[in-house]
């Protein structure tokens, strides 16, 4: 059922490019269908990765920011998906090992990846790690900082969010410029990307807070007192136990609701 509403929403998206077609009906819609994910929170989803993305990118994108570019909800879907593969983010060195790639890496010949199809490829898959980690861990990336010990005084390894927004954009640039035949994706969407980094960037934070690295905690809050409500109605102990889960989220005694119920 999620499944095939999604795909509905996605082909009203793909029918309306151009404006935004997210009116209250749709709105409600998209809640309607986000709460639903949350209904069975303790079991394991037999659902795709891929419905679970273009729903929260639909949400936080398409009716949060008002997006009005189908290919783009559509593409943020697919890259969501392909960077659950830790190869997609990290490629192999020549050992087997999984490296991190620099920008200045995809301008040097012989440290850019060589399984891709082409140098725009490349450029591509850059730009794409780039916008997932940014937008999903942003939490990871910290600003280089520098020993207090004036005699051990170094940058700190690694890279910041900022450097990942300047060179993310510089990467969807270059892609763009790739217009034959084989390009994976249309050129328009890849300039889009590139000039609407750090909205895209923003929309993925909120979607990482709110539904893959943390909770909507409003969401919870509000589907554990329709639980303990119905409980109350019924004495159904399976209400209770949906009751204790979401409070476990929350942090909330679980353990308590039996005797505010008695």
């Amino acid at each position: 059922m999620i499944e095939d509403s999604v795909r509905e929403l996605k082909e009203i998206i793909a029918s309306n490019d151009g404006h935004n077609a997210a009116d209250s009906r749709f709105a409600r819609a998209v809640d309607e269908l986000v709460s639903a994910v949350y209904d069975n929170i303790g079991e394991v989803s037999a659902l795709p990765a891929r419905t679970f993305f273009d729903l929260f990118v639909i949400k936080v994108l398409y009716v949060g920011r008002h997006s009005v570019d189908a290919g783009v909800i559509d593409y943020l879907g697919a890259l969501l998906e392909q960077c659950l593969l830790t190869s997609a983010l990290f490629p192999s060195d020549d050992d087997g090992a999984p490296r991190r790639l620099y920008y200045s890496d995809l301008l040097d010949p012989e440290k850019r990846p060589q399984d891709v199809a082409n140098i725009f490829e490349a450029y591509r898959q850059y730009a794409d790690g780039a916008l997932f980690l940014s937008g999903i861990f942003p939490s990871s990336l910290r600003p280089p900082v520098k020993s207090a010990s004036a005699l051990r005084r170094r940058a700190a390894s690694g890279v910041d969010a900022a450097y990942y927004v300047t060179t993310g954009k510089a990467m969807y640039r270059m892609a763009a410029r790739d217009d034959h035949a084989a390009c994976a994706h249309q050129p328009n969407t890849l300039s889009k990307l590139a000039d609407h980094f750090e909205l895209y960037v923003d929309a993925l934070n909120e979607m990482s807070e709110r539904y893959i690295t943390g909770f909507d905690t409003q969401l919870i809050a509000d589907k554990m007192l329709d639980g303990f409500n119905r409980y109350r109605e019924t004495r159904d102990e399976r209400h209770l136990t949906s009751v204790r889960q979401y409070a476990s989220i929350l942090r909330v005694d679980g353990d308590a609701f039996p005797l505010a119920a008695s």
